[in-house]
């Protein structure tokens, strides 16, 4: 490590979470005397900057493929200014308000050199300035407190083994109190600040000899336990035994269960807990329930819409005329509820003419309001879970879509909603697609951004996978039998020429029927053993090389096993896109890409309009600048080491992470060796984003098991249960 001495003179870049890149004059260093004089660039997290500061810095010099040779700071610590100029700027700057250059010139004038060290041992001092008005003194002896508090608080911090960045981070949220709040519980900063994970407060809290039976650690071991489970089975409330037993592991240390008991009930009276039912949740999610289960039975229960008699009738039957359409009494049913209710959900399976509703009521509405472009895009939301449910919404129905992240302005940086219970939304109806994959938080987090009196239309399939994270929106709602629902039925999408559908159908009623293979060109099941189901692979995807990578998609159950996603996507890379000598390479994380490879993004990035679940086409790799670029449908992102792990091959993918995509071919691998992912939902959420051709290639006796498996893991929820208690009440 190396030790640099002097002045910020130009701050370039500063980010949300206070990363900074900085141009910095040297004054003294421990490396080369050759060094002092010279500005060069400085990279860093900082606390409470501003140009013309005086930091003593320790970290290294990096060479920078783009920008050059850089100092990379590890740790710093502020320094007071001992001469004109820079007192003059330092008092002058944009940290002591209300200070200018003449105020700060006449202290300098009157106390000299030592003007700061004077001021902070006797602030009476500045009382000989006449220029100075006691709001000025205030301001000057407060800053420079909170300055001296700042240094030695981050300085304690990073002794303790935080990060500067953490340090930061942690100062930033706790302020004056942060040292009396680490000394009291360390792990309160696991509980208060999302970035501070319960490893890495763990991991510094044992180095500085908190002991593995202290209690503190083991109430944070709990919460953190339960944040496991639930994102593992998307729970949403826990039982006693379970929580014990998986505690043990998460903390590597077995309390004794009345110890435990106590830590629960300490946690309940902290409010991080609740204990419902003889369950315990989250408060989070507790708290989110209460919220949804307040909004929802607030929008059900407010008075229905009113409208002539026959005018909706009339106003649809004009719009199957002019557009050629012929709707049946349940999409009728579900079109007028649209305007009627203040809350509908609309269900069915594939084909059944979801998006074909939206789109009516889109329309319609539009026109029955006569509403001009503007008043229209405020009034009017159409919303889905991932990016690629919001790009195909927008695609079948020709209205803008966006995910609900964006909608929200999700702030990647600080992990909040810019559009939230302070700042709502004026749209008056919000249209919500693919809903199976909405889970309980960002619900929550979507009402909070809307009107009390905002109209919803949650529109989904009940059969599909539920969200990855912890909740069940759609089935919760549903099985209440408390709110309207239209439930789709007759089938419309490839009902006369192809056997998908009805073989999706089949599945959903765990109906076994083989006779639906290899009939059509739409539907083949190939037999192959987990010995020769890469062989058999190889052969089929030698058909689509020259199909556009949007309407192929291989998807299976599992990543690992000899026959998972990993493997399965090495083998299709070198079939699709071998290696050539005009190809950029590169090594991530043990992973090979290299330029064409098809990829998956995994990560929401709203900043650069890419989202969880796209999939994109690597355009250049530059080794040298350590860069990956990808075009995702002619949004053109570039990667570096530092988000490399948002994207991963996109050849064979997850059948989770194909939710709210489409594809017009689609071939699956079924092996008896993925064991627990055979179950009904996930075969039939695969089976259902294929729109033309479906390709099952493996064992009958899996697929079999498959679709007689209807034991999934069942999520645990009680957001139905609060909901009718609310209604008994």
């Amino acid at each position: 490590m190396s030790r640099i001495v002097g002045t910020v003179t130009k701050t370039i870049f500063k980010s949300d979470n206070d990363y900074y890149v900085l141009i910095f004059k040297i004054r003294d260093n421990d490396i080369s005397l050759t060094y002092n004089g010279k500005s060069i660039t400085v990279t860093g997290y900082f606390y409470d900057l501003e140009d013309n500061f005086d930091l003593a810095l320790t970290g290294e010099f990096q060479m920078h493929a783009k920008y050059g040779q850089q100092f990379s700071v590890s740790s710093y610590q502020k320094v007071m200014p001992e001469d004109k100029n820079s007192i003059v700027s330092f008092l002058s700057s944009g940290l002591f308000k209300g200070i200018g250059e003449a105020k700060a010139l006449k202290i300098y004038e009157t106390l000299g050199d030592d003007a700061i060290n004077l001021i902070k041992n006797d602030n009476s001092l500045l009382n000989q300035i006449k220029t100075l008005t006691k709001a000025n003194i205030i301001t000057i002896t407060t800053k420079l407190q909170e300055l001296d508090q700042s240094t030695d608080t981050l300085i304690n911090l990073t002794n303790l083994g935080f990060n500067i960045q953490d340090a930061s981070l942690i100062y930033k949220f706790y302020r004056e109190k942060t040292i009396e709040v680490i000394n009291n519980d360390i792990y309160t900063t696991f509980y208060d600040l999302e970035k501070m994970t319960f490893q890495k407060i763990d991991r510094i809290a044992l180095k500085n000899n908190i002991s593995k039976a202290d209690k503190r650690r083991i109430k944070a071991g709990i919460v953190n336990t339960l944040r496991i489970i639930g994102n593992e089975r998307g729970d949403t409330y826990f039982l006693k035994e379970e929580i014990y037993k998986t505690l043990r592991i998460v903390i590597n240390y077995e309390p004794t269960y009345d110890d435990f008991l106590e830590c629960l009930e300490e946690l309940i009276t902290d409010l991080r807990i609740v204990l419902y039912h003889d369950n315990y949740q989250l408060m989070e999610y507790y708290e989110a329930d209460n919220n949804i289960v307040k909004r929802l039975t607030y929008l059900n229960n407010k008075e229905d819409l009113t409208y002539k008699k026959d005018y909706l009738d009339k106003k649809i039957h004009e719009f199957e005329k002019i557009n050629t359409i012929t709707y049946d009494d349940m999409q009728k049913e579900a079109i007028k509820n649209a305007f009627l209710k203040n809350i509908l959900i609309i269900t069915g399976g594939p084909g059944t003419g979801k998006t074909t509703i939206i789109k009516s009521i889109v329309s319609l509405y539009k026109d029955i309001f006569n509403l001009n472009s503007k008043d229209f895009d405020e009034d009017i939301v159409l919303l889905a879970p991932t990016g690629r449910a919001s790009k195909r919404l927008m695609e079948a129905t020709l209205f803008k879509a966006s995910t609900i992240h964006r909608f929200l302005k999700w702030n990647k940086d600080t992990n909040k909603f810019q559009v939230n219970e302070y700042n709502k939304s004026k749209a008056r109806l919000v249209i919500i697609d693919e809903v199976s994959m909405l889970d309980t938080l960002l619900f929550n987090s979507l009402l909070n951004g809307l009107r009390y009196d905002t109209r919803i239309i949650l529109v989904g399939d009940f059969n599909q996978l539920p969200s990855v994270a912890p909740g069940e929106i759609l089935k919760d709602l549903i099985t209440t039998d408390l709110f309207p629902v239209i439930k789709l039925k007759n089938l419309y999408r490839q009902k006369d020429e192809s056997n998908i559908i009805n073989l999706a159908y089949d599945i959903n009623s765990g109906d076994v029927n083989y006779s639906l293979f290899n009939k059509n060109e739409d539907l083949y099941f190939y037999q192959a053993d987990s010995l020769d189901l890469k062989d058999k692979l190889l052969t089929i995807a030698k058909d689509f090389i020259k199909t556009d990578y949007h309407d192929f998609q291989i998807m299976a159950p599992m990543y690992k096993t000899l026959n998972g996603i990993n493997n399965l996507n090495k083998l299709m890379q070198d079939l699709f896109n071998p290696p050539t000598s005009s190809k950029n390479e590169i090594i991530i994380y043990d992973v090979l890409y290299r330029v064409g490879d098809k990829v998956l993004q995994l990560m929401n990035m709203p900043d650069d309009n890419v989202y969880n679940g796209d999939i994109g086409i690597i355009l250049e790799i530059d080794n040298l600048k350590k860069e990956v670029v990808i075009d995702f449908d002619s949004n053109i992102v570039t990667y570096t080491s530092s988000n490399f792990n948002n994207f991963t091959l996109g050849y064979v993918i997850s059948i989770h992470k194909s939710q709210g995509s489409e594809f017009k071919t689609v071939i699956i691998p079924l092996l008896e060796e993925y064991g627990r992912m055979l179950y009904r939902k996930l075969i039939y959420t695969g089976v259902t984003r294929s729109k033309q051709k479906l390709i099952l290639v493996g064992e009958a006796k899996a697929f079999k098991k498959s679709v007689l498996n209807n034991e999934y893991n069942y999520r645990r929820t009680n957001l139905g249960e609060k909901i009718k208690e609310r209604y008994l009440v």
